[in-house]
């Protein structure tokens, strides 16, 4: 049973009582919900405090939706979409969530939280107390609340990304390979054993050579039913060789790809404020940043056999 903080009944009142309470269940990824599962049963547990605190069951409603998707954003979070529905509708009187970062992991959505909350005259509770975002002192705590939340995930990012730039620097941070590459069991990067994805990219390099121009090389592709292999982002096979149809865009991707020319290269794209999209799956643009690159002691020169095309960058010692 959890025992609720000691509270003014004045916060408690029949017209909140009589409103729906929201348990706000999130898990910033799948495998935080398949390793952390005691910290996922204590957020299913908050039912029982809003129970303690008068709200019968079947006034109770549980949103878990967001179990596995980071609080940095909305666009993917229909768990906490739904929530602000139900605030801007009049139907709540209680939201509970552990903490506030499960809420909202940025200024932004937690601010709109709040200002809707105090809008409608929802409570909030988290894991030690309850707040009524109306009272200033309340208000400014939650505020604080999300102010250290957000911080805390820029520093969370910040030492992940200073550690893969000095293990990228060392040549030892494994990146997405091409089709025509492919991991070997010792972690080398080899070309892909599949001899048919080998011979459609030599056919790309070599046509390439012959006419300098991605387009002639998707047309003729198109012309003798060639597809091209691609690497599956999605689906239920990720990081897959799949075949799709030749486009000028496909043939540009190898052409460009420096792997093929058996450089390892890491930061291609950057990223800069305000250019991220809802959604966007690469976020950013390719511009004239820091990179690391080079070719990584132990790298195979088997690497060469599908580039060295003309305008790829010659190889380079570390």
């Amino acid at each position: 049973m959890v025992t609720p903080p000691n509270l003014s009944d004045d916060h408690l009142t029949a017209a909140r009582r009589a409103k729906l309470a929201y348990i706000y269940v999130r898990q910033s990824s799948l495998t935080q919900v398949k390793q952390h599962q005691e910290s996922t049963e204590l957020q299913y547990r908050l039912v029982e405090r809003a129970e303690a605190w008068g709200w019968p069951r079947a006034r109770i409603h549980v949103i878990d939706e967001d179990l596995g998707k980071s609080g940095a954003g909305t666009a993917e979070r229909s768990g906490f979409q739904k929530l602000i529905t139900e605030i801007s509708l009049g139907h709540a009187g209680l939201v509970i969530s552990l903490d506030a970062s499960r809420l909202a992991r940025n200024n932004r959505d937690w601010h709109q939280l709040l200002e809707l909350c105090s809008l409608f005259g929802v409570l909030i509770a988290d894991g030690e107390r309850l707040f009524d975002p109306c009272a200033y002192h309340d208000r400014l705590l939650l505020g604080l609340s999300g102010i250290m939340s957000e911080a805390e995930l820029h520093q969370i990012r910040l030492r992940l990304h200073q550690g893969q730039r000095q293990k990228a620097a060392r040549g030892e941070l494994s990146l997405p390979v091409p089709a025509g590459l492919a991991y070997d069991p010792a972690g080398a990067v080899i070309l892909n054993p599949d001899e048919e994805v080998q011979a459609r990219l030599a056919l790309v390099f070599t046509a390439f050579r012959a006419w300098h121009s991605a387009h002639a090389v998707m047309r003729h592709l198109r012309a003798n039913g060639l597809p091209l292999p691609v690497r599956s982002s999605r689906g239920p096979a990720p990081q897959e060789v799949i075949w799709r149809e030749a486009t000028s865009a496909r043939v540009l991707s190898i052409l460009h790809n420096p792997a093929y020319a058996g450089a390892y290269v890491y930061g291609r794209r950057h990223r800069a404020p305000g250019q991220m999209r809802a959604g966007s799956r690469r976020p950013g643009h390719r511009g004239s940043h820091r990179r690391v690159g080079g070719v990584p002691s132990g790298g195979s020169c088997r690497l060469h056999q599908l580039g060295g095309v003309y305008g790829q960058p010659a190889p380079s010692g570390r």
